[in-house]
């Protein structure tokens, strides 16, 4: 991993994302360095445990401050949720983008994802297990069919992450939408 600065963002986008392009590139072109894991290649490749050992290990490492900011999307989300399960309450700030919290179902384009532990973060929540990182918000597509807001809505109820459901948004919540969040939430160095 490079250096880390406070103008640092640690990055995990969607399935197959990369760090350079789509909501990484909106973050270098706000000025700020971005690393991370792209949910592709060699580390895609990698059993869940050892990807979320990664995970656990850049954030421990490299990003355990009070002024560490971390942006997940989708999938990127899903990791970092189970990787923070597994540490004590992140102290950093967390911006989660039309999060996986489970599988999910649509009949309509007749396709389904059931990530590794689907249950899990369902499970440690109701049960009032879940670590819930200190400064974390939530924002997902009112017809996000993949993050099912219902779902997070729930996940954030029992966790107490505020959640922010997007008026007619996708699971692609458009830059129109992301960049002016992007310019309040982030935190100039």
């Amino acid at each position: 991993m490079p250096s880390v600065s406070l103008r640092t963002i640690y990055y995990l986008p969607g399935y197959g994302g990369q760090l350079g392009t789509g909501l990484g590139q909106g973050l270098m072109d706000r000025g700020f360095d971005v690393t991370g894991r792209e949910t592709r290649g060699d580390f895609r490749n990698l059993p869940f445990d050892e990807q979320l050992q990664t995970v656990m290990r850049d954030l421990q490492e490299h990003f355990w401050h009070e002024q560490a900011q971390v942006v997940c999307n989708s999938f990127g989300s899903y990791l970092f949720l189970h990787a923070q399960a597994q540490l004590p309450a992140f102290v950093g700030r967390v911006l989660l983008l039309s999060p996986i919290v489970g599988e999910f179902t649509n009949e309509q384009a007749m396709t389904s994802f059931s990530p590794p532990r689907p249950d899990r973060l369902k499970q440690l929540a109701q049960a009032g297990q879940f670590k819930t990182p200190l400064n974390c918000e939530i924002h997902v597509g009112e017809e996000d069919w993949q993050s099912i807001p219902a779902n997070v809505q729930v996940f954030g109820q029992m966790t107490g992450i505020p959640i922010t459901v997007v008026p007619c948004g996708g699971h692609d919540l458009g830059k129109e939408y992301v960049g002016p969040l992007l310019d309040r939430w982030l935190v100039r160095g």
